[in-house]
């Protein structure tokens, strides 16, 4: 069985890359609604919805685990996949989220002012500010979304996100924060861009830095789950839209060439 990756967009193929590094010896299939990304901008339903579709598609080819490389559908799905969906549907099989692990990680920074940088959808959630008033309520949380930044950067736009990125920096850069949590897997493109522009005494957090570990210590921690797993280092990735920036654009983002395949559910 596989691990499978999902995320509405590419952005989730940092993601993976990563993972890869760390678990490369695990069979994994990649996911990207292309058809409808962004997310960010969408309803909770809609993107219950959506999520719910692709993580029936991945279960039904064969993953045991699925991680949502995605924060909005981690914010906005999850949970109720979790409780609702998961345990009548496949109590077998694992869901899990990339919001918490961040979380988690976070934390042990020991810092007081935090902002977090992410999509319209997983701001409004509020789901950062619940998860660290569980595991600490003094930290000061300042948040800000950033509606435009997915499109740019899965449209090969960047050219035109600096101005736009400065933006969306300033008012939690104006909050004194200590560290700020890119808040999207895609915006680990951006991680380069945004440390230059809030300056090295802001710690800036991607998450590909933290996932990968995190996996890690869970399938170790859960050897019935990782005992199911195949391990022929196999990959496959597949999208529900071909357009034609994406082969190129995964391919950047992957670091090499693969072979994205066009698959409807």
């Amino acid at each position: 069985m596989k691990i499978g990756f999902f995320d509405s967009g590419l952005g989730g193929l940092f993601l993976l890359k990563k993972v890869i590094k760390v678990l490369p010896q695990y069979d994994y299939l990649f996911l990207a609604d292309l058809r409808q990304s962004p997310y960010g901008n969408r309803s909770p339903q809609v993107i219950y919805d959506f999520t719910r579709e692709a993580a029936e598609y991945l279960f039904k080819n064969d993953c045991q685990i699925i991680i949502l490389a995605c924060n909005t559908a981690s914010a906005l799905a999850l949970r109720k996949l979790q409780q609702e969906y998961l345990s009548t549907s496949y109590p077998g099989r694992r869901l899990l989220g990339v919001v918490v692990p961040t979380i988690e990680e976070v934390l042990k920074y020991k810092i007081k002012r935090l902002g977090i940088l992410a999509t319209k959808a997983t701001i409004e959630s509020g789901v950062y500010i619940k998860e660290i008033r569980k595991l600490n309520s003094k930290i000061r949380v300042f948040q800000y979304s950033a509606p435009l930044l997915v499109s740019l950067i899965e449209n090969n736009s960047l050219r035109w996100a600096e101005p736009i990125l400065r933006a969306y920096l300033k008012p939690l850069v104006s909050k004194k924060v200590e560290a700020i949590i890119l808040g999207c897997t895609h915006y680990a493109v951006l991680k380069k861009r945004v440390q230059k522009i809030v300056g090295p005494k802001i710690k800036v957090i991607s998450q590909e830095e933290i996932i990968p570990q995190k996996l890690a210590d869970y399938l170790a921690r859960h050897p019935e789950i990782a005992g199911k797993l195949s391990k022929t280092g196999k990959i496959i990735f597949e999208t529900t839209d071909l357009g034609a920036d994406f082969c190129q654009i995964a391919k950047k983002w992957f670091g090499k060439n693969i072979d994205l395949k066009l698959v409807a559910y």
